[in-house]
């Protein structure tokens, strides 16, 4: 596997945001607005920090609301594809819908539309490269809930507790993870699935198939519920 850049990263913003209802009712989770800016705006500006020069976000729910926010189809001179989704495709779905777009690229940075962060993208980068893995996750120490196991290879050897191998440490997901092009393989046009019961049977079926990097540096926020919304909210407001 050559170490070349990752160019383009994948958001997923096609949820319903079912959590942080009635916010969300008649808006997309991540364009609520988290200090006077849509919360989607900081996966990008971190993305970009990495080296990221194309973004592709998945939509559903309130589409129209993403071209509103977006009119010109860029964010600080990046440019942004959406992808319409009719039906709700779930993660592995609307990754195999961006699958045309992908021409040029080896790998592809997925990020959750819903997270706040600035750990160092360049160490999953690098450390997925050097692992040569199909897949590499960013985990955390810390938080909930704990239920990725890793060995001491690294490598995941159980995601929420389906596969009976306890590792030697249990990490957080941080909805954060490359994937090489081959990946998308696995997986059906318009079938609706999440990647985790694929990881799951990678593991199964390989085992040291797919890859975590702790990565404790820097912070991380899943805006997972309506009282961490407005913590956060109040504290990049202030």
């Amino acid at each position: 596997m050559d170490k070349l850049p990752i160019k383009t990263a994948f958001i997923l913003g096609a949820g319903l945001g079912t959590r942080l209802r009635p916010l969300t009712n008649t808006f997309p989770k991540p364009l609520l607005p988290l200090g006077r800016r849509p919360i989607i705006t900081y996966p990008m500006d971190h993305l970009i920090s990495a080296g990221i020069e194309r973004i592709i976000v998945n939509t559903h729910h309130c589409a129209d609301k993403y071209l509103q926010t977006f009119p010109d189809r860029q964010w600080r001179g990046i440019p942004i594809i959406f992808r319409h989704e009719p039906v709700l495709l779930d993660t592995a779905g609307g990754i195999k819908n961006i699958e045309d777009l992908l021409d040029n690229d080896n790998a592809l940075l997925v990020y959750n539309g819903d997270i706040v962060s600035d750990l160092p993208l360049q160490h999953l980068m690098d450390e997925h490269f050097a692992r040569r893995k199909e897949v590499t996750l960013a985990l955390r120490s810390d938080g909930t809930p704990l239920n990725v196991n890793i060995n001491d290879h690294g490598d995941i050897c159980d995601l929420r507790h389906t596969l009976g191998d306890p590792g030697i440490r249990r990490c957080l997901f941080t909805g954060i993870y490359i994937v090489e092009k081959r990946f998308l393989n696995r997986m059906k046009n318009e079938h609706v699935e999440s990647v985790v019961p694929i990881f799951i049977e990678m593991i199964r079926e390989k085992p040291g198939s797919v890859a975590g990097v702790v990565i404790d540096e820097g912070l991380w926020h899943d805006i997972g519920s309506v009282e961490e919304y407005e913590r956060m909210n109040t504290l990049l407001s202030g």
